[in-house]
């Protein structure tokens, strides 16, 4: 079988994005962001951001294609995100892709957005080894996955049990009175800091808590602890130091996610660690698990940024393994599914 063409469609949030993969290989990759429209009201607004995917989903379709130099004849299979997500924005996507597969008689894929974030590095690393482990942190998801076989089994070993670590980070943010997206405004001031200035709690790692969730996350705490600290120093009318407080939480963060990450390698006994989610552009994470992987002979695989976030081509790369493994398509009326299983890797 020569490798499969396939035709990743993304909308599950607030990019509309497209991209051509050939087996494992990119072959275009076209991203348009409504962030810039959400930003003035602190937060992504599910109605804005449907509209801007109706607007801009003929566009980038076409962009994707032409710059794979290809028309939709081409393509043996189109994969799109059926969840998680935001109802409206997916219900987009999902239509367009389910047209374009009807008109053009083509097979269709609904996938797992997350388990995407997964499959995207195989276009810079090739395939998974045996027992890979999963880390997957985002604005909406952490989660540890144990991936047996990203077409057919993900079992899912730890997740958030309150916030996720990119909400926490968002939700500091506005309270150091950053702009929306919070995230690169962090990082930045986490360079500049000094990460042991400030006493953060790191969630379910000590005592009972931490024993009955060796592989649990948690950051609602660590968030109030923060938000806590920083309008008590407000409310006395000092200073805050801006680049101590961003540098002591992405520390905490990054530090969690590393240990829990490394632990959950060892019980599967597993050599490496797949990384994947929009959080994994943070730069206090990516740095402490590649150094904590290198003393602990776990290769860690963090694609290259602009994979990191939501993107066609880690929908595509899902949809060239599904095809590959000879795995059904999806029924052409499948629903979408805003809550989305991590377990459940196609509809």
């Amino acid at each position: 079988m020569s490798a499969p063409v396939v035709l990743g469609i993304e909308s599950t949030c607030d990019e509309t994005a497209a991209a051509v993969v050939c087996g494992h290989s990119l072959i275009s990759n076209v991203v348009a962001s409504s962030m810039n429209e959400h930003a003035r009201y602190g937060g992504v607004i599910p109605e804005i951001a449907s509209r801007a995917h109706a607007e801009a989903f003929v566009p980038v379709v076409s962009q994707a294609l032409a710059d794979a130099n290809m028309d939709i004849a081409d393509v043996d299979a189109i994969a799109v995100s059926a969840g998680p997500g935001l109802a409206g924005c997916l219900a987009v996507g999902v239509s367009g892709a389910k047209s374009l597969a009807l008109a053009a008689n083509k097979p269709i894929y609904g996938i797992n957005h997350v388990i995407g974030h997964i499959a995207v590095t195989q276009l810079q690393f090739g395939a998974f080894p045996q027992d890979t482990l999963a880390l997957i942190v985002s604005g909406g998801h952490t989660s540890l996955l144990h991936v047996q076989d990203v077409a057919r089994k993900i079992d899912v070993v730890g997740t958030t049990l309150d916030d996720a670590a990119g909400e926490c980070f968002d939700k500091i943010a506005r309270i150091l009175g950053f702009p929306y997206p919070g995230g690169p405004h962090i990082d930045k001031h986490a360079q500049a800091g000094d990460p042991h200035a400030i006493r953060v709690p790191q969630g379910l790692t000590q005592g009972k808590a931490g024993a009955q969730h060796p592989y649990d996350f948690s950051f609602s705490g660590v968030k109030t602890a923060v938000a806590r600290w920083v309008e008590g120093l407000q409310a006395q009318g000092q200073p805050v130091p801006v680049d101590d407080v961003c540098a002591s939480l992405a520390d905490s963060v990054a530090s969690v996610l590393t240990n829990k990450a490394m632990a959950a390698c060892d019980l599967y006994g597993s050599s490496t660690l797949i990384v994947g989610g929009g959080f994994t552009a943070n730069s206090q994470l990516r740095d402490k698990l590649v150094a904590t992987g290198k003393e602990r002979g776990i290769e860690v695989r963090i694609p290259q940024r602009q994979l990191c976030t939501d993107n066609g081509a880690m929908v595509a790369m899902l949809g060239s393994n599904l095809v590959e493994a000879g795995v059904r398509p999806s029924a052409l009326d499948f629903p979408i599914n805003s809550a989305m299983p991590l377990s459940q890797i196609c509809m």
